[in-house]
């Protein structure tokens, strides 16, 4: 999440939230990709009885029943990687949070998977929000998440899912938003 103080003096405070098209995502269905296309050539190559590898000698296998297994562990490889590219060309997760003192809104906006729900939005007035909460979760499975708490005791997450942020990093952008929104900063 990139914070940029943008237009009129300060006046609106924009963050875009980074969601399924990071690094990671790339590289593992690249992974994904070459795996499975490499599993299900060497299941294909033990049924047809004939090398469609490039690389190594699939002569050895039997069809059944390690080319079958092959096959499978492949075509498993190659839908994980479509699922993975297409998460990646709809950017699931991606969006920006956005504070507008002049119209005196907050809108946060997330795109969801193609469908009826592919955006995701939630708005409410600057008036209702009630504080930041920052939430940290340290140990095998870290959380640090910046949170939106409005007056009806709503909590809308504000950064992004997977790749939790550093300490500073979390903290400096709660206290530039806290300190924009001129509400409190709980949890730090």
């Amino acid at each position: 999440m990139t914070a940029t103080p943008t237009q009129q003096e300060n006046k609106i405070l924009r963050q875009s939230v980074l969601g399924s098209r990071r690094l990671s995502n790339y590289w593992w269905a690249v992974v994904a990709s070459i795996g499975g296309t490499g599993f299900l050539l060497a299941g294909l190559s033990s049924y047809f009885q004939r090398d469609l590898l490039p690389v190594g000698d699939t002569r050895g296998l039997q069809f059944i029943p390690q080319g079958i297994a092959m096959s499978f562990y492949g075509i498993a490889g190659l839908l994980f990687a479509l699922y993975l590219w297409l998460v990646i060309l709809w950017d699931v997760g991606g969006g920006y949070n956005e504070f507008n003192k002049e119209t005196g809104m907050v809108k946060v906006f997330r795109w969801g998977f193609p469908g009826k729900n592919r955006k995701v939005e939630f708005s409410c007035r600057l008036q209702d929000v009630q504080s930041i909460k920052v939430e940290i979760k340290e140990g095998l499975n870290p959380n640090r998440t910046l949170y939106l708490r409005v007056k009806d005791r709503r909590e809308v997450p504000l950064t992004r899912v997977g790749q939790p942020l550093s300490l500073s990093e979390l903290e400096n952008q709660g206290a530039e938003l806290a300190r924009f929104l001129a509400v409190p900063l709980e949890g730090m």
